[in-house]
């Protein structure tokens, strides 16, 4: 008799007690993987075999492999763009403890604390009192207002901007405005139908010396962002985090 033909288990006889089917034999309705090491493995071996990552720096490569995880899209690849420097400016900030900027709560809270490699602040200010206030007299979002916040500690920062092209077009004109607050490196992947994709392309061609990571196009989220995050984040013996 196979495992799943077993008779279910019958009522407790009095005294003793109630029993219940052992839950690695219940039988499953459906055909599918159920060990997490071996999706993961599937998974990465899926993304190196199809999305021809070798057109990418070695550095970047666990980067774009664990953006491209977190969208299940192999062709994100296409839209990647990225400047020389990228890499290095950000690895240097966050060994050096610099803070990351999140324009959402969701970018935030996705960012594994444990590989941030000197317990890096974190900073999202959506929830600040101020913000309110602050996006009615400039005229913006809370979003885009929420970059004026970040004045004090921009400077040498990593910036991770997952959801709102209006914080990625205003930090921008804040760093046009004033030169020295320029972050160590800038992930700009906003999604998004409006202003996404221009807010991209903006950071892409800054003449302002800012080191970036972008995917062009309408595509980002808070997921693709922090996967950037996390895999560019260097491990204890200063690799990638991928």
């Amino acid at each position: 008799m196979n495992a799943g033909d077993a008779p279910a288990p019958g009522p407790a006889t009095p005294g003793e007690p109630a029993r219940t089917a052992p839950a690695g034999h219940r039988p499953s309705r459906f055909d599918y993987i159920k060990d997490g090491a071996e999706i993961y493995r599937r998974s990465f071996a899926t993304i190196e075999r199809e999305a021809g990552l070798g057109r990418l720096p070695a550095q970047l490569r666990p980067v774009a492999t664990r953006m491209i995880h977190a969208s299940g899209q192999i062709d994100l690849l296409d839209d990647l763009a990225w400047s020389a420097g990228l890499f290095p400016a950000a690895h240097e900030a966050l060994l050096a403890g610099a803070p990351i900027l999140c324009d959402s709560r969701m970018v935030a809270s996705g960012i594994i604390r444990s590989r941030l490699p000197r317990g890096n602040e974190v900073i999202c200010l959506l929830g600040d009192e101020r913000l309110a206030p602050l996006a009615a007299e400039l005229g913006t979002t809370k979003t885009a207002a929420a970059v004026e916040l970040w004045r004090p500690v921009l400077a040498g920062s990593v910036v991770a901007i997952g959801n709102a092209p209006t914080a990625l077009f205003h930090l921008l004109e804040v760093i046009d405005e004033d030169p020295s607050l320029r972050p160590a490196a800038v992930l700009g992947i906003p999604v998004g139908f409006v202003g996404a994709a221009e807010s991209k392309q903006a950071l892409a061609g800054n003449d302002l010396g800012i080191e970036y990571l972008v995917v062009h196009g309408r595509r980002g989220g808070s997921a693709v962002t922090v996967a950037a995050v996390n895999a560019l984040c260097p491990d204890p013996g200063g690799r990638s985090g991928g």
